[in-house]
Formats: C-alpha cells, structure tokens, sequence
C-alpha cells in the first residue's frame, strides 16, 4: 500500500513561512510642494513659495484607511546680501547675510485609499500646526570658489505658531511592481496631489522686511492674518511590505 505524506503530497508548493514576510503594511511618500498663499496671507507674501514634503502611514486593520504624519517644509522669500565684516575692516573682508522665510507644517493625516491596484486615489483630512520663522546666516563669501563658504553666525529674527487644518485629495499611478514576495518594497507610485490647509492668524515677516535703518539696530515690519496655503504637489510613493 502506497501512502503519500503531506509534505510529500505538498511538493515544492508550500507557501512560504509566515515569518519570512515582513510585518510591515504602509506606504511612505515624498513630494515637491509649491506653497500658494491665500486670503490675507495672499495680500501680504508676494509669489508663491516651494518646499518638500514627506509622509509615513499605515493602514488600520484591512481596512482601506491610513493613519500617517505628514511633514513639510515652505520657503516663501529670501534676500542675499553682501556687506563688510564690520566697520572696522570694512569692505577688505565681505561677508554674505542671508535671510529665509519659511513655514513649517506638521499635520496628522486620516485618508481613503486603497491599498491595491495601479490607480489609487485618495482623499485625506489634516489637522496640526504652522511654525512661521525667519532666520538671517552670515556666512564667507567665497567669490565664486568651488568650497562653499561657512557659516559665522545665524539667529531667528521672528517666529510664531498657528493651528492649522484642512483637507487633501489625489492619485498614486503604479510605475513598478515587485514580483517577490519576500521584499518590503512592494510597489513604486508617481504621486500627483493637493492640500488646502487653512490657518490660524499668525505674526510673521515677509521677504524684505527686515532691514537695518541706518545701522542703529533691527528694524521689523511685521505682518499678521491668517496663514492659508493652497499646495500642489508632485512625487513617488514607496508601498511596502503587504501591500499589494
């Protein structure tokens, strides 16, 4: 009498040990923003900022619902200058004086999106903060030199915060698929999106008002209004682990 046993009967079939697929089931993304204000922060910032963003989530259950962090960083004017490193020596030793304005944005994000298929859209709500801050760096000058001059002296001239919130939606396109189910990377997305997030009013400086009236001190022209940004955004999607 001929028996088979399972593992026999099995062949090299058998699927593979629950343990050698990673536990991990989210998607990370990483996007170019440009930052155009609105309402009153639109009267006061003139032309539109740009900045990156990233975001981390996973999905809750097997549910198509993610809960992620995302993370971004707007810069919405700069000036550049070239001055004496003090009167002292005068204009023998020229120093650079930059000064960025810029926002940083920090939402917890609840979206709809499937964790399947080539097209996926999304729609997300946001809910976080908005820190403005303008901050001025001296740095050498290195007419035109290959080495990048360094910084002497940096400080933040003005900053606040502001409640922030609002909503997202977009698509995430399949450019690559990957075939062994082994590796965390499962699947590579062009991104294509959009964010209004309103903002509370909020103290800031815009690009050019901070000057230095005839060098007696700091001079600041500050601006207060709500701080509404309307943010397209273009990138790649990284899905990992299980999903897809």
């Amino acid at each position: 009498m001929l028996t088979a046993t399972p593992a026999a009967g099995q062949g090299g079939l058998a699927p593979p040990a629950a343990d050698s697929v990673p536990a991990v089931s989210g998607q990370v993304n990483l996007r170019g923003t440009v930052g155009i204000p609105r309402g009153g922060l639109r009267n006061n910032i003139s032309g539109v900022g740009g900045g990156l963003h990233g975001y981390i989530g996973g999905w809750v259950g097997r549910r198509p619902l993610l809960v992620g962090l995302d993370l971004g960083i707007l810069n919405y004017g700069r000036t550049t200058d070239q001055v004496p490193f003090s009167r002292t020596v005068g204009p023998r030793v020229p120093v650079e004086v930059s000064t960025n304005n810029n926002v940083v944005e920090t939402h917890l994000s609840l979206r709809l999106q499937s964790r399947t298929g080539r097209f996926r859209p999304y729609v997300e709500g946001l809910a976080g903060f908005k820190y403005l801050f303008t901050r001025t760096t001296v740095g050498d000058d290195d007419f035109g030199n290959d080495e990048l001059g360094d910084d002497i002296a940096e400080s933040t001239n003005y900053d606040d915060f502001a409640l922030s919130g609002g909503a997202g939606a977009g698509i995430d396109v399949r450019v690559y698929q990957q075939r062994e189910p082994g590796k965390t990377l499962r699947a590579v997305d062009v991104h294509l999106g959009v964010q209004y997030l309103l903002g509370q009013e909020a103290e800031y400086l815009a690009e050019g008002d901070l000057t230095d009236e005839n060098e007696n001190g700091q001079e600041l022209d500050v601006r207060r209004s709500r701080t509404t940004f309307l943010q397209p955004q273009f990138g790649v999607t990284f899905r990992l682990a299980d999903t897809d």
